[in-house]
């Protein structure tokens, strides 16, 4: 499956950002240096700021992008992936992002968004709290939307939005194709 190559490959490339000096900033999303780095869209999504961020978005994957991917097949799968992320970091830019990024969360936020749409009633546990997944779809969108207008952090909100919006629109776009397939 390739939701656990993306895991291990992630995992691999965070432990080479800790062996090899200024790697991460040469593949880091910088939108200072975007058009002189415009590989940082896609090499961003592989890197981490530190363990505790590499670990949650990679339970994220390892629990959901299994269920997604065979729901989608995994060439759809990896296109999710990869338009989710690529779209969340345009997305950080389009709304003022100005500090280098890096992370998965705009693919994993789009994994989640493909998941509200095709099992919008697998219960899922937000903070051990169960929930149907499109109401924890509603509860991350709103909490992304507000933490990015009202929250100053490191956190790059909006990347997460973009990419929960993208997967939730691509599902839906595809869900009748998986139906009628299925």
């Amino acid at each position: 499956m390739y939701s656990l190559y993306l895991l291990g490959i992630t995992f691999a490339i965070f432990f080479i950002q800790l062996l090899i000096p200024g790697f991460t900033e040469f593949f880091w999303l910088d939108p200072q240096h975007i058009f002189q780095q415009p590989w940082g869209f896609i090499t961003s999504m592989f890197l981490h700021g530190g363990f505790s961020h590499l670990f949650f978005n990679m339970f994220a994957l390892f629990i959901f992008g299994p269920i997604l991917e065979s729901r989608l097949g995994s060439q759809r799968f990896l296109m999710l992936y990869f338009a989710a992320g690529i779209l969340g970091n345009i997305g950080y830019l389009l709304t003022g992002g100005v500090q280098p990024a890096l992370g998965a969360s705009g693919a994993i936020f789009g994994i989640l968004g493909a998941l509200v749409a095709l099992e919008p009633n697998m219960i899922v546990f937000v903070s051990f709290i169960p929930m149907p997944m499109w109401v924890a779809g509603v509860f991350w969108f709103v909490l992304e939307v507000f933490s990015g207008v009202y929250v100053v952090s490191n956190i790059a909100n909006f990347a997460h939005v973009f990419g929960l919006v993208l997967g939730y629109g691509f599902a839906r776009y595809i869900k009748p194709q998986l139906l009628y397939y299925s």
